[in-house]
């Protein structure tokens, strides 16, 4: 791996360890619930996304990350199903009756063996691939080469949705996952 690709994949790790810190605690009941207070007037759902949105849909990236990185991406597809339940633009609803989402399991497997298969095959990446133009044109206006989409997607993007799992601990009565 070129050096890089592995200060990349560094920072990734680091955020993939404060994802595991984030589920302790988190009961399955829980997992696709929204934070509810109640207010003068009534109960107030909080309209956030919760673990189960956050996991499921970070887990759609790995396979797309593969492809710009030209590496195998066999196996890092998300299950059947998450792509309409997770895709950006979706939205994170409370599943009162835990029909909506896939079961916790489902979703927190999906995310780590994803990731932890992207990782390995990372290894082999030169970093000339960082330099290349980022393959799918949606994503040239933000990143405009491959090192760039993979910077932010396999850094701050699960960061900044960790830190939403971060604050709806909180409203849960969950203590900080640091």
């Amino acid at each position: 791996m070129g050096q890089f690709l592995d200060q990349i994949v560094m920072a990734s790790k680091r955020g993939r360890g404060f994802s595991e810190k984030v589920l302790v605690g988190i009961r399955p009941e829980q997992f696709a619930r929204k934070p509810r207070f109640e207010t003068v007037g009534g109960p107030r759902v909080v309209d956030c996304n919760h673990p189960c949105f956050v996991f499921g849909h970070l887990s759609l990236y790995p396979s797309r990350i593969a492809m710009f990185l030209n590496v195998d991406a066999a196996g890092l597809d998300a299950p059947t199903g998450f792509e309409a339940l997770f895709k950006a633009g979706v939205d994170c609803q409370d599943d009162v009756e835990g029909k909506i989402y896939p079961a916790m399991e489902t979703v927190t497997r999906a995310f780590f063996q994803s990731y932890d298969r992207l990782y390995e095959r990372m290894a082999r990446v030169d970093d000339a691939v960082l330099l290349r133009e980022v393959p799918e044109e949606r994503y040239r206006q933000f990143f405009p080469t491959v090192g760039a989409a993979a910077g932010f997607m396999l850094t701050s993007h699960i960061m900044m949705h960790m830190g939403q799992v971060s604050t709806w601990r909180r409203c849960f009565g969950l203590p900080s996952a640091m």
